[in-house]
């Protein structure tokens, strides 16, 4: 079994910056892509960002882009999300996800092939 915690959210005006960690225990998840995904009120969950295991390949939605950036360090089992420039749409609570899929060189950004979650980190960005 893999457990994943977020950290890092909180209340941020308009512009600026946070980090999220996802800090991952019980097993490696260094083999694995992980994946950052958030939920805004009344909206559905949505991919944010993805990066393979080892790197060679990160995914960004199209709201993001230039703005967020995602990365990991195999070494401490450990995803990140730097959120820059934060608008009010980004609000939400944001999760962590593992891909069941070893080795892959791809980032899925269906739901379903992301076998382990985190209970998420409330991110809320004021105008």
């Amino acid at each position: 079994q893999v457990q994943l915690v977020e950290s890092g959210g909180g209340l941020v005006q308009a512009g600026g910056s946070l980090r999220l960690s996802c800090a991952a225990s019980g097993r490696t998840v260094i083999r694995n892509t992980m994946g950052w995904f958030r939920q805004a009120p009344r909206r559905e969950r949505e991919i944010v960002a993805g990066v393979t295991w080892n790197g060679g390949t990160t995914y960004y939605v199209e709201s993001v882009k230039g703005r967020f950036t995602i990365s990991r360090d195999n070494a401490k089992n450990t995803g990140y999300l730097q959120m820059d420039s934060l608008q009010p749409e980004d609000t939400g609570v944001y999760y962590c996800a593992v891909d069941r899929t070893l080795f892959s060189s791809r980032v899925p950004v269906n739901q379903d092939t992301y076998e382990y979650w985190g209970r998420g980190t409330q991110v809320t960005v004021s105008s």
